[in-house]
């Protein structure tokens, strides 16, 4: 939803509610990245009027204390990142409590095989494929082979882990993302910058599909 109208967030979330599986929200508060968009209010106030789950992406300074409220709201899924988190099992426990999925993101440089052990409190993890803080940036290849590693990783340690790729992702990275791996994907400017979002992610999803042999999950706007 970071590309979408943030004047008409129900309105932009109400056109791809029948084909995207969730309404990503870039929680951002310019501390943890240099931008700052929306809060625990307005993610209260879409809830209740979105017909999608809310997928909640805490790019923020202090997860600990602010991530279990997210889900104590009604988010679906509330992922925090790695690198801010500063007792990340303790909060990915806390947002699981409060009923919700709990999903670790990790940035472009971090690497990924220090969170193996995390991956038994997890629903989800986020490979970001661009640096956080912006929309509308180029996706960046360099990030494709710890997608593998992450997918590698995730099968070792078995069970439901979904694995999300967040940033650039368009009709033509879409398929390289699925090919590596990545089962969930966030598109923002691809879809809210098309001019129908819904027959956006129609295309998006039927890339990714392709790509991936026919196993594999819808984008989020």
């Amino acid at each position: 939803m970071l590309a979408a109208d943030f004047a008409r967030l129900a309105d932009e979330a109400a056109a791809v509610a029948g084909v995207a599986d969730w309404l990503h929200i870039d929680v951002m508060d310019g501390h943890f990245v240099p931008n700052l968009t929306i809060g625990l209010p307005v993610v209260s106030a879409l809830l209740k009027h979105a017909a999608l789950p809310l997928d909640c992406h805490l790019m923020i300074a202090d997860p600990d204390r602010w991530a279990p409220e997210y889900a104590a709201a009604g988010a679906r899924n509330v992922t925090i990142h790695a690198e801010a988190a500063a007792a990340p099992v303790r909060t990915l426990r806390m947002i699981r409590s409060a009923g919700a999925r709990a999903g670790l993101a990790v940035n472009p440089g971090t690497p990924i095989e220090p969170y193996a052990d995390l991956l038994g409190e997890l629903d989800m993890l986020l490979v970001m494929t661009v640096e956080p803080g912006f929309g509308g940036q180029g996706f960046l290849d360099l990030v494709l082979p710890k997608v593998r590693r992450a997918r590698e990783m995730v099968a070792r340690h078995g069970g439901e882990i979904w694995l999300q790729v967040d940033g650039g992702v368009t009709q033509e990275t879409i398929g390289r993302c699925a090919e590596a791996g990545a089962d969930v994907f966030v598109a923002g400017t691809a879809v809210f910058g098309a001019q129908d979002p819904a027959a956006a992610v129609e295309r998006l999803k039927a890339a990714a599909e392709v790509a991936a042999g026919g196993q594999s999950g819808a984008p989020s706007g």
